[in-house]
């Protein structure tokens, strides 16, 4: 097993564009779409996502916030997160993690209508990279 840190998947990490979210779906199966990961920040075990407020993922997590991360980057790296979510609709904390990268989806920033930030706190991170793997927990 390798003897990865945060700090090293966070590097590796900024190369991958999007990220899938899967939640629990209302029937029991496990629901999962792709969502833009902001290759600006640091990744320490919190991701922030946004979407639109009359989505499937926004109920999904009200009703279950345990949620996965999948990120699939070059030459066999990837990553699993397995974390708690929460929302927040607060423009303060939607502006602190906005990119504007983002105004492609969102025509009024963190000003669109029913706009809603997904905070993923990771609880675990398994990585395989290459022929090597690991798991971090935080």
């Amino acid at each position: 097993m390798a003897d990865k840190k945060l700090a090293d998947l966070s590097e590796q990490m900024r190369k991958i564009d999007i990220a899938m979210l899967s939640t629990h779906a209302e029937n029991g199966n496990i629901a999962g779409r792709p969502m833009s990961n902001n290759g600006e920040v640091d990744y320490d075990g919190t991701s922030y996502y946004f979407t639109n407020e009359n989505t499937h993922t926004v109920g999904e997590i009200e009703a279950d916030p345990k949620v996965s991360l999948a990120f699939m980057g070059q030459q066999g790296f990837s990553v699993a997160v397995e974390g708690q979510a929460k929302l927040s609709r607060d423009k303060a904390q939607m502006k602190e993690h906005w990119s504007p990268d983002l105004d492609q989806w969102f025509k009024d920033g963190i000003d669109t209508p029913d706009i809603v930030m997904i905070q993923v706190s990771a609880t675990r991170v398994h990585y395989w990279d290459g022929g090597d793997e690991g798991e971090i927990k935080l």
